[in-house]
């Protein structure tokens, strides 16, 4: 009988077992009678395998041999005991295991029998679309997608998917609006959107979920409207967040509706506003709460006092809470001690009173963020002797961004923490070293951040006391001396020492410092070699060493055993890398950095075991070789990529490829080559492309090849061999904003479809041999800052809409091209012009009048007192967005190169023309001005005497032609004049005396036969010979004659003086004269008798 009731008791366990499992929905493979999956099925799933790239082994089961014929067996798999279909497919990834995508989820489509499919969290550089084919996947209760770089929207499909219980598609690009059809998925449980880019408005459909018990739209910054109150019909919700959105509007009161929310997150970058507060006193099962930016909110703090003895998360950012909301928020007859943990009132203005209260209010807290809160040391040392009470629960405490100097709050943090696990004081204003008992005081840190301070001295050797230390950053401060010995501590897995002035070597043995992850040691003076035990760092996967002094040979025994490693960078070192022709490397890289390294002549052949690679920068690097096809494959995954400066040679093969462009700035930096041949129009992809300096010959293809999503925004392709007429398809290119074709060889005519470009910033079509007139189609550039057209052979009168249509022109310049006409009064127009430049044509009549209308070259910027070409700065080290220039303008003299000129220059020149009139007096009332030419014209009249409040003028010249008159001597007024040409002309009268003028010689004059001075060495009508002109009056100074006068009357008085002085005395005083005497006659006998003396041993020498 016992053994009846074992039996049975043992069957009911079975069956229960069965149902339990049964009720989920995701039955596991039975041990006994068991059905081998279905073989179409498991085709479907080594398809899939196919597609993807697994590094990691994860689908390593997934194998089509005799041992592995069952798929419900494989890893990830499960089928229904029954029917033998697959039923889930769980494959979620993770930061260390991830598949690669991108990720056909068509291929999928047999699965019919789907419930379950998680794909989360992967690798897919390229981005996956979500197909609509997922519609057709019926049995489907939980689908997981997020953090896969899923794109273009969510499709309509979706709301076939009745038995929808969880839905997760957080951390995507999927753009578009929330369907309204999904208020079909009537199961629903769960919903997180967050982070995907959403658009448009919540649909108030949503409100008919009424089984929602999880909602997340946070983090979608193009979300706006109001909030639907039908949310407030979601009754079983227990989660809601909304924050960082764009919302308008009221909150509405129906959220009071939600009796079960334990968590309600609002706020952001919202304009939301709350004016019925009542609807949170019915939130009475609330235990987290975070408003942030809600500007009036300090006047609603009382009404969330009944609801702070329940909560354990409360968040006010940025909130304009003032010492008396903060006051009306704690008051002292509510005891909090057992309910609040977190509490975060960054972004708000807080002083010691307040801080009085925080800290007195409950010693339960574990968490405190004062991030930006204006907090300094007066805050916390005043309100110490109020402070009732330490926080021994107390583990997260965060004061980032505030003003705190004093190194007595390291003290205050002593006295009133014992148990900190996370400290961060991170952009504050401490100068002085850290306290050298900072880690035997404080030895329960796990995180620790002083970086963005002034911190000085070395780091102190106490910290490597704190054995629980996990991740610690001092970058950007001024600490020196020697790495110190607390970095073998072996508990650190993040250590960030960037930026400061750390001197000395690596340690030879890293290899106790096993658990590290993250080592920074850039942009400090490190020395010597790289020892090969950092290749013991087998945790290690973000290695930065760049900017220091290293040198010497890096090989694979370095990084063999790496196997984690994902970022390295090397840039700017004086390290060779020698690697074995075999070598594998272990890693897989998304980043790497080795710019001015040596890695050549032979392209490094390592490179094309690194298939994940986003960012890669391996410019100056010594290469000398052809790029080899497989480089090329691997650009569409790369975002960043700089080979620049090298010897790279061949040419770019036209691959049917799509870049990862979804959300990403890609960036192409290939210049100072001698790449060669077209470009192809695969690269049209791109948003900014430098090609510039190399030996490229033609862009018909690239210009006019059909790309579906051209995004090119900057493209630099000056200083090739492209020939021949530029081709007229630019329409397909509507996306430029920066065109550089200077240094080519173009031939023919502006086409018209350059005018489609209507977002052009920047046009260069410098030194060619364009023809022609400017199309009228370029009116259309309405945005356009630079337009340089110089060293053409362009013709015909200057448009007048470049004046009408074209004014944001900040540079202009048509110089040595074969324009004729006037100069067109709408030039006016151009009221943001700094560099107007229409030198070396054939342009005829006057300057117009309204040149005052310039309204930047009125005003007086700061300008460096000698204007120096600058170099042109690598792409990687500027913003990608500021497109990095340069003019060539004649500058004293001399055609100069200036690089970013419209931040140094205010220049008008229009020499070398064939203008006449006189010059308008309105010249003068542009003081901005730094270099005005008007040379080589036929301007005629006296010159402006305005000219002389140009009082930031260092380059003038007026040369050859007919001014007459004098020379205004209110020219004498600008002191910082460095270069003046006045000569070829008809000037009269004096030269002006006085500051700047007398510097420049004779040739700045000559040429003026009535011109009289001392720089021509030319005396004026009624100078006397003996004297010199005399200045009228500047500054007060005196006459130079009168000065001479002085001095020769002066010599002549001291001479009389002295020679009297001395004769005199001799003559009448008798002891003096009798003492004179007998010093005249002893002297006589003496050089009379050394004469003998010298002539007597002449003798003896000759006879000798």
């Amino acid at each position: 009988m016992a053994s009846y009731l074992l039996k049975l008791l043992f069957l009911v366990f079975v069956c229960l077992t069965h149902t339990k499992v049964s009720i989920l929905g995701f039955n596991s493979p039975s041990q006994s009678s068991y059905v081998k999956c279905r073989e179409r099925e498991r085709q479907t799933l080594l398809n899939f395998k196919q597609s993807v790239l697994d590094l990691y082994g994860m689908l390593s089961t997934w194998r089509d041999d005799e041992n592995n014929t069952d798929c419900c067996k494989w890893k990830g798999i499960q089928c229904n005991n029954v029917t033998a279909h697959v039923q889930v497919l769980d494959l979620r990834g993770s930061i260390m295991h991830y598949l690669i995508g991108p990720f056909n989820l068509t291929l999928l489509v047999d699965l019919q029998k789907l419930e379950y499919l998680d794909l989360s969290s992967h690798l897919d550089i390229s981005g996956s679309q979500i197909p609509e084919q997922m519609g057709s996947f019926k049995n489907l209760r939980y689908l997981n997608l997020s953090y896969g770089n899923f794109f273009w929207g969510i499709p309509s499909q979706l709301g076939n998917l009745f038995k929808m219980e969880y839905l997760d598609l957080q951390e995507n690009s999927l753009d578009g609006a929330i369907l309204s059809q999904l208020e079909n998925l009537s199961k629903l449980k769960y919903l997180d959107l967050k982070e995907t880019n959403l658009q448009g408005t919540i649909p108030s459909e949503l409100g008919k979920l009424t089984r929602l018990r999880y909602l997340d739209l946070s983090d979608n910054d193009n979300l706006q409207g109001e909030i639907p109150y039908q949310l407030g019909n979601l009754s079983h919700l227990r989660y809601l967040d909304l924050g960082e959105k764009s919302f308008s509007g009221a909150i509405p009161f129906q959220v009071g509706n939600l009796p079960l929310l334990h968590t309600l997150r609002l706020g952001g970058r919202s304009g939301l506003k709350i004016k019925d507060e009542n609807w949170l006193f019915s939130l009475s099962s609330l235990r987290t709460l975070s408003l942030t930016s809600f500007p009036d909110f300090g006047s609603s703090c009382h009404m969330i006092n009944e609801l702070i003895p329940n909560l354990r998360e409360l968040r006010l950012v940025n909130c304009s809470l003032s010492d008396n909301d903060i006051s009306s928020l704690f008051r002292s007859d509510f005891n909090f001690s057992t309910s609040l943990i977190i509490l975060d009132l960054s972004h708000n203005i807080l002083t010691s009173s307040a801080l009085q209260l925080l800290f007195n209010f409950s010693s339960k807290l574990q968490e405190l963020h004062l991030n930006h809160c204006n907090l300094i040391d007066q805050s916390f040392l005043m309100s110490s002797a109020s402070i009732k009470m330490s926080l021994p629960s107390l583990f997260t405490l965060h004061l980032s961004s505030n003003l705190l100097k004093s190194p007595a709050i390291f003290h205050w943090i002593f006295n009133y923490t014992a148990n900190l696990r996370s400290l961060d004081l991170s952009d504050n204003l401490f100068e002085s070293p850290i306290p050298s008992g900072f880690g035997e005081v404080i030895n329960t840190l796990e995180y620790l951040d002083l970086s963005h301070n002034k911190l000085q001295g070395e780091v102190p050797s106490s910290l490597g006391n704190i054995s629980t230390l996990q991740s610690l950053s001092l970058s950007y401060n001024n600490f020196s001396g020697e790495l110190p010995s607390f970095i073998q501590n072996s508990s650190l897995q993040t250590l960030d020492l960037s930026f400061n002035r750390i001197t000395g070597m690596l340690p030879p043995n890293l290899l106790v410092f096993t658990s590290l992850r993250y080592l920074d040691l850039s942009n400090n003076q490190l020395t010597g070699e790289i020892p090969k035990s950092i290749g013991l760092l087998y945790e290690l996967k973000c290695l930065f060493l760049n900017e220091n002094y290293f040198k010497g040979e890096v090989n694979e025994f370095h990084l063999t055993n790496l196997s984690k490693l994902v970022w390295l960078d090397l840039t700017d070192n004086s390290l060779s890398l020698k690697f074995a022709t075999t070598w594998l490397p272990p890693f897989q890289l998304l980043s790497l950095g080795l710019a001015s390294c040596k890695l050549g002549p032979s392209f490094p052949s390592w490179l094309q075991t690194q298939s994940q690679l986003t960012f890669l920068d391996i410019s100056d690097a010594g290469i000398d070789d052809f790029v080899p096809h497989w480089f090329w494959n691997k650009l569409q995954f790369i975002s960043e990529m700089n080979i620049s400066c090298n010897s790279l040679k061949g040419a770019i093969p036209d691959l049917p490829i799509k870049l990862n462009n979804d959300d990403l700035t890609i960036v192409f930096i290939l210049n100072s080559n001698k790449l060669e041949g077209e470009i192809p129009a695969f690269l049209s992809q791109v948003d900014s492309l430098d090609l510039s300096n190399n030996d490229i010959s033609d862009i018909n293809a690239f210009v006019c090849g059909k790309i579906a999503t051209p995004n090119i925004r900057t493209l630099d392709l000056a200083n090739n061999q492209i020939m021949g007429q530029l081709p007229d398809c630019w329409e397909n290119l509507n996306s430029l904003e920066f065109l550089d074709l200077s240094n080519n060889k173009l031939s023919g005519e502006i086409p018209k479809s350059m005018g489609t470009l209507v977002n052009l910033e920047a046009l260069v079509l410098r030194n060619n041999n364009l023809i022609g007139e400017l199309p009228l189609t370029l009116k259309s550039c309405a945005s356009l800052i630079i337009f340089d057209m110089s060293r053409n052979f362009l013709s015909g009168p200057i448009p007048s809409f470049i004046g009408e249509n074209l004014q944001e022109l900040k540079i202009l310049t048509m110089r040595i091209n074969r324009f004729t006409g006037s100069v067109p009064v709408q030039i006016c127009y151009l009221g943001k012009i700094n560099l107007l430049d229409l030198s070396m044509n054939h342009l005829s009549g006057g300057i117009p009048t309204c040149m005052m209308n310039f309204t930047a070259l009125k005003e007086r910027s700061l300008i460096p007192r000698q204007i120096e070409r600058k170099r042109k700065i690598s792409a990687l080290e500027a913003n990608f967005d500021i497109y990095d220039f340069n003019v060539f303008l004649m500058w004293k003299g001399q055609d100069y190169e200036f690089w970013n000129p419209e931040t140094l220059l205010k220049s008008i020149d229009l020499s070398s023309n064939d203008l006449t009139g006189e010059v308008p007096k309105e010249v003068g009332y542009l003081p901005g001005l730094v270099s005005l030419n008007l040379s080589r014209n036929n301007f005629h009249g006296e010159i402006p005497s305005e000219i002389g409040n140009l009082g930031l003028l260092e380059f003038l010249d007026l040369s050859r032609n007919n001014f007459s008159g004098n020379i205004p001597s209110t020219l004498s007024n600008i002191d910082r004049l460095g270069m003046l040409d006045l000569s070829n002309n008809n000037l009269s009268g004096r030269i002006p005396w006085g500051r700047q003028l007398q510097t420049f010689d004779a040739s700045c004059f000559e040429g003026n036969f009535d011109l009289c001075g001392e720089q021509l060495n030319k005396s004026c009508p009624g100078d006397k010979t003996t004297q010199k002109p005399q200045e009228q009056g500047i500054d007060g100074e005196e006459d130079n004659s009168i000065f001479y006068g002085a001095l020769y009357m002066s010599l002549g008085l001291g001479f009389f003086a002295g020679f009297w002085g001395l004769f005199g005395s001799i003559l009448f005083w008798q002891p003096w004269r009798i003492a004179y005497m007998r010093f005249l006659n002893r002297l006589t006998d003496y050089i009379l008798l050394m004469a003998e003396l010298n002539v007597a041993n002449c003798h003896r020498r000759i006879k000798g």
